[in-house]
């Protein structure tokens, strides 16, 4: 058996089709085009990458978009007087502070920061807060993604066994709260699963993992989840992007290709709908902040 690939990139192609058509019915009703602001500080390369992908990604959708490039010698006030800009700017519909940060800068007081209206990376306190609560004002990206690449794909969520190995606050965490929770006209994205959170110092990994019928990866570790983790005809999500011999690669085995029922690749499965998710938020930030 080889598994079904879960294609990211074409998933994300047709839904960014269908964002640039909303986006262009808002400026054909006169409305002003939603705009995205990228912070980026200091040279990290991959970041470089990450926002350039994202600029282009939002030019492709008719979202304005503008970067704002500091050096990494920035102080924490120089950062929060540009964000105090931005929440105060009209043109600018969501806030984008891409991370890590130089270590003089404290990561939790530029989230906070951020204005929640326009934090559509759904990391300010507010905006995890409603989303626990079931009220969500925007998704997280990362999850929303998973959550789309699986619906958009036919698989069945309610009443499954989902195993997330990962506990982090981008993924592991807010994925967990929107599986577990019921779908409702405020919540269209919740999952009606029950869900596992599993991580490296889990005692018998391979056994909880064995047990989903939907499994999560997001580790950060290449090739930590292998085949003889995985449930047969099972749907694998692999998160993971790692850098091993100058190539990308997830946290999951190839040899899972041949057990499981579903895969997404890496490249080319969850980091593409992560942009389109972005894309997602900016539009329905706009939507909230100019009707």
């Amino acid at each position: 058996m080889t598994a079904q690939r879960l294609d990211g990139k074409a998933l994300a192609s047709t839904m960014r089709g269908e964002i640039a058509e909303r986006v262009s019915a808002r400026k054909q009703a006169g409305k002003r085009a939603p705009g995205l602001a990228a912070v980026l500080v200091g040279d990290n390369p991959a970041s470089q990458v990450y926002v350039r992908n994202k600029h282009k990604a939002c030019q492709q959708a008719g979202i304005a978009s503008t970067i704002h490039t500091l050096p990494a010698t920035t102080t924490q006030k120089e950062l929060l007087a540009l964000i105090d800009q931005l929440n105060a700017d009209p043109a600018v519909h969501g806030i984008l502070v891409q991370l890590p940060l130089p270590k003089q800068i404290e990561e939790s007081a530029v989230i906070r920061a951020v204005s929640p209206a326009k934090d559509v990376d759904c990391f300010h306190p507010e905006n995890v807060g409603l989303l626990a609560a079931g009220h969500p004002r925007f998704y997280p990206c990362t999850p929303h993604g998973v959550v789309k690449l699986l619906n958009r794909n036919g698989i069945a969520i309610a009443g499954k066994e989902v195993v997330i190995v990962g506990r982090s606050n981008i993924v592991g965490k807010p994925l967990a709260v929107m599986l577990m929770q019921k779908p409702t006209a405020a919540n269209p994205a919740a999952g009606d699963a029950t869900v596992t959170i599993a991580h490296t110092r889990t005692v018998n990994l391979a056994e909880v993992c064995k047990r989903a019928d939907i499994l999560v990866a997001a580790v950060g570790k290449a090739g930590v989840i292998t085949a003889d983790m995985v449930k047969p005809g099972a749907a694998v999500v692999d998160v993971g992007t790692n850098s091993v011999e100058g190539r990308l690669a997830g946290d999951v085995h190839p040899e899972v290709w041949n057990v499981a029922g579903w895969l997404s690749p890496v490249p080319g499965g969850v980091g593409p709908m992560t942009i389109t998710m972005l894309l997602f938020n900016t539009l329905s930030a706009a939507e909230l902040i100019d009707g």
